[in-house]
């Protein structure tokens, strides 16, 4: 195997850059079953923005809004709306990292330093990917607290619903572009393209779209990029740039062990999911063969499965959880398949056009 040039450890954390980051933590904790376990505002002697931080599993979300409109939080979130801004990784060395993206033709977002509180030191460095999407490296390897410095614990638990860990992170670019974002992740952090999906294995009748998997060196980060193609109408990655107002990221998938608890736990507590209409479920059992979960419990709450080579995987999609139509999540549980559920590709996107024709956008 060949060196990895920029030896990343995983994602640290997700930053979304949001209106209201306190109703929004409400809403993840309530909905989602994330705790908040750390906060950085006006208290902490934060006079540009607010940030709140939930956990759930390995799973860290960092919400932030800002306190005036003259910074760069402000500008982004009139923009995009809420959105990610900050896929942030975890690193041992974050110089050479930063020096290396950098020599490799990244473009640097944020120079190498150091936060520093009472529990120690972290340091931190950033580099711009697609649209107004950053990646920080960040090294905690002598930091003692519980988050980073100047957040202070404020901490509200939750019952958890299942989420484990981030199991991959979609963006989405302009038409063209992804082969441009393929190869930035293959030349400048030394990803490997894992699949690729042609506009022949993610269409329907009115629109398309390619994808390629990228992923990291020790095989723990993965990011599919999506690019529109030519369709009858406007395609879902279309929609996404249209009201994200450039590329981002599409939405975040997050892997449980349970779909079953998990998805009905949501569910429970009002989180909406695209809808699954009965015939999908007609010839499931023949198309997948037998798996250990419920049948009729997958198709009561209108889960997806696919079958490859490896296993099979269960998936689901939240529909977006802002007014705009952009973010949104997926919800996974991998039974030995390394895939991206390929064989519901056509159900799930004929699903988003039916959502697209309410919002009056396909």
């Amino acid at each position: 195997m060949p060196e990895d040039p920029i030896p990343l450890k995983a994602i640290h954390h997700i930053e979304l850059w949001v209106g209201n980051a306190k109703q929004a933590a409400y809403y993840y904790r309530k909905a989602f079953g994330f705790s908040q376990i750390a906060y950085s505002g006006l208290e902490t002697g934060n006079r540009d923005s607010t940030s709140y931080v939930l956990e759930q599993g390995s799973v860290k979300l960092m919400l932030t809004t800002p306190l005036h409109s003259g910074n760069g939080v402000g500008e982004h979130v009139k923009k995009h709306g809420d959105g990610v801004y900050d896929i942030a990784f975890h690193v041992d060395d974050v110089d050479s990292c930063f020096e290396e993206a950098l020599k490799r033709g990244a473009r640097f977002a944020m120079t190498p330093h150091d936060l520093t509180d009472s529990n120690g030191t972290v340091r931190k460095a950033a580099i711009h990917t697609y649209g107004n999407t950053i990646h920080s490296f960040i090294s905690t390897n002598t930091y003692r607290g519980h988050f980073l410095p100047n957040f202070e614990p404020r901490i509200y638990t939750e019952d958890p619903i299942g989420l484990r860990f981030i199991d991959h992170v979609v963006g989405n670019v302009d038409v063209g572009q992804m082969d441009k974002w393929v190869n930035f992740y293959s030349e400048v952090l030394g990803f490997t393209n894992i699949i690729h999906f042609t506009d022949k294995d993610i269409s329907t009748k009115y629109s398309a779209l390619m994808s390629k998997v990228m992923e990291s060196g020790n095989g723990r980060i993965k990011f599919p990029i999506n690019e529109p193609a030519k369709g009858l109408k406007k395609s879902q990655i279309e929609e996404f740039i249209e009201f994200y107002e450039g590329p981002g990221a599409q939405h975040i998938a997050l892997l449980t062990d349970d779909i079953i608890y998990t998805i009905s736990r949501f569910k429970d507590m009002g989180v909406e999911f695209l809808h699954v209409p009965d015939t999908y479920y007609e010839d499931l059992e023949s198309r997948v063969g037998p798996i250990k979960e419920d049948m009729a419990k997958i198709k009561e709450l209108g889960i997806l499965v696919d079958r490859d080579d490896e296993g099979y995987l269960l998936q689901l999609f939240t529909k977006p959880v802002q007014d705009r139509p952009t973010l949104f999540y997926e919800i996974i549980q991998r039974r030995g398949s390394r895939g991206f559920g390929q064989g519901n590709f056509q159900a799930l996107f004929e699903s988003i056009e039916r959502e697209q024709a309410l919002r009056g956008n396909l």
